[in-house]
């Protein structure tokens, strides 16, 4: 799916005439009430559907009416299929928020060890997501958090750590 993200699944057909409720995976679903279109994966590929009507309900949930989906059975048809857009329809993140896709490459620098290496990739674990840190051929995992990641400088492509003491020390040992 190079070139598009995850924004949910469908859930289940909402009322009779061919809405479906979707649980969009993301931040901020307000971000996406406005959308035009949406690509539903289905058979691997990404078949693009357009918009009539985005509802967002509680706890990330939304019902979206697609143009020309108008019985319970097309709906149907679509339920279980997760839904993607386009990279560059990601909102524009500020300050020290980023898309975990767009740090691979960075620099990091911590505030104790200074230039640590480079961002390779980050990794997604159920309860904690992590930046996977290559320096010197070794691997050096650092958690991302608010309290961890200070800072990011978009232009320079660097990210700013202040890492819990000793945990750096840990991989270069």
């Amino acid at each position: 799916m190079d070139g598009y993200f995850y924004l949910g699944k469908i859930i289940k057909p909402f009322a009779a005439k061919g809405a479906l409720l979707v649980n969009l995976d993301v931040d901020y679903p307000e971000d996406y009430e406005k959308m035009e279109s949406v690509f539903v994966q289905m058979n691997a590929k990404l078949i693009p559907f357009l918009i009539e009507r985005v509802e967002l309900k509680h706890n990330n949930k939304a019902v979206i009416t697609f143009t020309d989906i108008d019985s319970i059975e097309q709906a149907s048809i679509l339920v279980g299929c997760e839904l993607y857009q386009p990279l560059s329809q990601l909102p524009e993140l500020t300050g020290n928020r980023f898309y975990y896709h767009e740090v691979k490459g960075f620099e990091v620098y911590d505030s104790t060890h200074g230039f640590i290496g480079t961002i390779n990739e980050v990794l997604e674990y159920p309860h904690q997501a992590v930046l996977s840190i290559e320096f010197k051929s070794k691997e050096i995992l650092i958690p991302i958090s608010d309290e961890i990641v200070t800072g990011i400088d978009r232009i320079k492509k660097q990210l700013f750590t202040d890492a819990p003491e000793g945990l750096i020390d840990l991989y270069l040992e």
